[in-house]
């Protein structure tokens, strides 16, 4: 049994656990009481992830990271010299530095340390906050959310769950807090910094005028794509991506897969459908990831039409929260009797689309 078919069936078989065993319990979260996963049984569901994430092979850019690590210095008294010799993200060297000194050169506890630190964060947030825990790591195993970045991808993803792991400060707008967090993240992967506008967008009432303004923004952008691609252009002149444009028309990317496109959008479609659904509950946690997943909607839109190498990368900062409001909206938007179905179908479309990635695309 291959990897990929392994993580399905494991979670298959947590499924039935949570239905034949009491593995849930009654906590606060922001104020309601609210039932969720126990600690335990949140572990045993990302286990296989977190395992297979440690001991990778030479899946996605894994050989990148092995080459990377090998050649970080040995001694703190290097590595202090050795980061500002780093052109960029020097915050990831330099905890990768970190690591090797402390750990030692295996690369394989170089994995296991980053997919642990990853893995936390991830059962962290959805434990508390999802309301179907299982379903939301099936999510973010289905949509090929764990291949794409616990083992590609590997520094953004550290940035983008380090800026995850601040999900509570952003919900109580600690400014300040989340704002150096941002800034810490942006040292481990420049593009961090998105998460300025983004927080601020998504702050407040589901589909806001600032939500909107951004679709509404990113749908122009399209329309007017080449205009669009020369602002970003020379906006990213003096940063690290001061290349991105040349090079995705150099490399003929022609953008993020349709498909992929809509999969990603299905909550912010649904969300819009079942608008009264959640302005009547009015709950900061599904308000807030409403907006984010409006947000990853709009710049998926862009990427369809620019670059899936490099603005289609972009949406994970922002689309994590997808996976809190589908479960959701299954739970509220629809009758007891209906909602068996739309899960079987959520279930076996999104089986579809994991089976169509890896075994067509990749």
């Amino acid at each position: 049994m291959s990897q990929t078919t392994f993580v399905i069936v494991w979670l298959a078989m947590m499924a039935v656990i949570l239905n034949i065993t009491l593995v849930v319990r009654q906590e606060n979260v922001l104020g309601k009481k609210e039932i969720r996963a126990n600690w335990l049984f949140a572990i045993c569901v990302f286990a296989p992830i977190f395992i297979q994430a440690s001991f990778r092979g030479d899946i996605g850019d894994s050989n990148s990271y092995r080459k990377m690590f090998g050649e970080l210095p040995n001694t703190i008294n290097e590595l202090v010299a050795y980061i500002p010799t780093v052109t960029k993200d020097k915050g990831f060297f330099f905890l990768s530095g970190l690591i090797k000194i402390i750990f030692g050169s295996n690369t394989i506890v170089y994995f296991l340390i980053l997919a642990l630190l990853q893995s936390i964060v991830l059962v962290a947030v959805y434990r508390k906050y999802s309301s179907q825990y299982l379903v939301s790591i099936f999510l973010f195993v289905a949509s090929t959310d764990y291949l794409s970045w616990m083992f590609n991808g590997i520094r953004q993803f550290t940035a983008v769950t380090l800026l995850f792991a601040a999900t509570g400060l952003m919900l109580k707008k600690k400014w300040i807090s989340t704002l150096v967090i941002i800034l810490l993240a942006s040292t481990i992967h420049q593009s961090a910094l998105l998460m300025i506008p983004i927080v601020i967008i998504a702050q407040g009432k589901a589909w806001n005028k600032r939500s909107v303004i951004f679709l509404v923004a990113a749908m122009i952008a399209i329309v007017f794509v080449n205009q669009f691609t020369n602002i970003l252009d020379s906006m990213m002149q003096e940063t690290q991506y001061a290349n991105v444009v040349s090079d995705w028309n150099e490399w003929g990317d022609d953008g993020t897969n349709v498909l992929r496109v809509l999969v990603y959008s299905i909550p912010t479609i649904l969300s819009l459908i079942g608008i009264k659904y959640i302005q009547a509950e009015d709950d900061p946690v599904i308000n807030f990831c409403t907006n984010m997943s409006i947000i990853s909607t709009g710049i998926y839109i862009i990427s369809m039409f620019t670059s899936g190498i490099f603005i289609g990368r972009l949406p994970i900062y922002a689309s994590l929260y997808n996976y809190i409001l589908l479960p959701w909206e299954t739970d509220h938007m629809f009758t007891k009797e209906s909602k068996r179905l739309i899960m079987i179908v959520m279930v076996a479309a999104y089986l579809v689309f994991y089976w169509y990635q890896i075994e067509v695309v990749w």
